[in-house]
């Protein structure tokens, strides 16, 4: 807590980016949300992945989802609709440059949809009112639990890890899919928690240890639980790596967005939250009705 001043500015340097490039550069939203053309086929063996990727980039797209749909034989393609009077010729030409990639197998087609741009409207809409709801229940559950300036803390820490999230997929124009709002919800969850633990260990020393001040009580708190936050999300990085790594393209973004919100979800229950509650004046009367009660440990 000596330098949270000097991290609080950088959180504030980095959040007010993130938010520049949300508004400007804006996100690279997949066609789940725009609307497009979904295709699904089987192959009598392997699917060759890799050849209908290169097919798809020859017929001039550059945006596109190509992945396994249950089986190893079984393709999922997804691509983004440009003209809605062309869709049905659009997933016709696709699936003639693809259905005799592999030894001249004969592929079968299974499936041709398509999602309306009304569609994903509404998909946003319905994510962005399950993030709303997440962060609402976040602060009622801490506001019971603790004291007001905690959850308030605690929900300042989350915006920060989610608009990071997204600073960074605007950034970098990746995109953004229902896995990737899937994983930020599951980051909200995340980093919650370490909230919460750490919350409860500055409550437990404000009964404790009666003649330390606030500083020294967060101090003490945040070093009590490094070990097990060294632990429990080391452990947790190290899935979420193997699946960036090794996942392929079907988990590389929701893996990614995991990746950067458990690094910025330790970092912000140490250097958001706590200095956040810090400047709200947190004090042991707000959370111990009778201070003499206490157990002196100091």
């Amino acid at each position: 807590m000596k330098h949270y001043k000097l991290f609080n500015l950088l959180s504030i340097i980095v959040f007010v980016a993130s938010i520049i490039f949300i508004f400007f550069r804006g996100l690279h939203f997949s066609i789940e949300f725009t609307g497009g053309t979904l295709i699904e086929v089987t192959y009598e063996s392997s699917a060759p992945l890799e050849d209908i990727r290169q097919n798809l980039q020859k017929l001039g797209y550059g945006d596109y989802q190509v992945q396994n749909f249950g089986t190893a034989r079984d393709v999922l393609i997804k691509i983004p609709l440009s003209n809605t009077a062309e869709r049905k010729d659009q997933a016709k030409i696709i699936f003639e440059k693809i259905k005799t990639l592999k030894n001249g197998e004969i592929a079968r087609l299974q499936r041709v949809e398509y999602v309306g741009p009304q569609i994903g409207s509404e998909l946003a809409k319905d994510g962005l009112l399950a993030l709303l709801f997440v962060i609402l229940g976040i602060m009622l559950y801490l506001a019971l639990r603790f004291e007001w300036k905690f959850a308030l803390g605690a929900i300042i820490a989350n915006l920060h890890d989610v608009v990071i999230i997204l600073g960074f997929f605007a950034a970098f124009q990746w995109e953004f899919s229902l896995s990737v709002l899937a994983a930020i919800l599951a980051i909200l969850g995340y980093s919650v928690n370490e909230s919460v633990v750490v919350a409860d260990r500055i409550r437990e020393n404000f009964r404790k240890l009666r003649k330390a001040t606030v500083l020294d009580s967060i101090n003490n708190a945040i070093t009590k639980t490094m070990s097990r936050t060294i632990i429990t999300h080391g452990t947790t990085e190290t899935v979420v790596l193997a699946m960036l790594i090794f996942g392929g393209p079907v988990l590389h973004y929701f893996a990614l967005a995991l990746t950067i919100g458990i690094v910025f979800g330790i970092y912000s229950s140490i250097f958001v939250m706590a200095p956040v509650t810090l400047w709200l004046g947190i004090k042991r009367e707000d959370l111990i009705s009778n201070p003499r009660d206490s157990t002196e440990d100091n």
